[in-house]
């Protein structure tokens, strides 16, 4: 048989049809493999993680195909549980593809502590910045007579006088106590001066 024949024979013709029916089968077959492999067209919409442990989120992360990375513990927050969620990445209602791995960040267990910084002779616009750099506050104000105005004379814990170097929880209010830029005489120095000049008068 020629090949003209051949090519134009019903023969031919089933073969050819036979070829393409084998050819989409493994093409159907493939692309759904694929599919499947690459969950193609699926999307997990990320939960939100805040405030819960790292336990509980393990799990609820488990439940949805997705896994966890724990980065690093942040400073004490008192609005979270300790070692509660803080942040995550991604955002809660992002949209990922299975076994994506959540990275979070979680709560410490309490505030730390600091020195306090030596702020005598400071003035109180060095203080306050001084103090909010290192997780303090300021507290209460008062004055008292000094020639230096706003300078920073004492420091108050909790009432009590406290000296730089003192170990601080964070978060923990400084009393401070400032000159009111008035010059102050101790009234025994007045007496002392009085006397002084009334014993210069009766020698003359």
């Amino acid at each position: 048989m020629s090949l003209r024949k051949y090519l134009t024979s019903k023969v031919f013709f089933r073969q050819f049809l036979a070829a393409l029916g084998i050819i989409a089968i493994l093409a159907f077959i493939f692309f759904n493999m694929l599919s499947y492999i690459t969950n193609h067209g699926e999307e997990i919409t990320v939960p939100n993680l805040s405030k819960l442990s790292v336990d509980q989120a393990e799990e609820k992360l488990e439940s949805l195909d997705l896994e966890y990375v724990l980065l690093d513990t942040l400073d004490f927050k008192k609005d979270f549980p300790k070692y509660g969620v803080v942040e995550q990445d991604p955002k809660p209602g992002s949209k990922v593809k299975a076994n994506r791995k959540v990275y979070i960040k979680i709560n410490s267990d309490g505030f730390a502590y600091v020195s306090l910084p030596n702020l005598i002779e400071k003035t109180y616009r060095q203080a306050e910045p001084t103090l909010k750099s290192i997780g303090l506050e300021v507290g209460t104000i008062t004055y008292k007579p000094y020639l230096g105005k706003d300078m920073v004379l004492e420091m108050k814990y909790k009432g009590a006088p406290v000296k730089p170097g003192t170990k601080i929880m964070k978060t923990s209010k400084i009393d401070l106590v400032l000159g009111d830029g008035k010059v102050a005489f101790d009234e025994t120095e007045i007496d002392s001066l009085m006397q002084q000049q009334d014993l210069e008068n009766t020698d003359e």
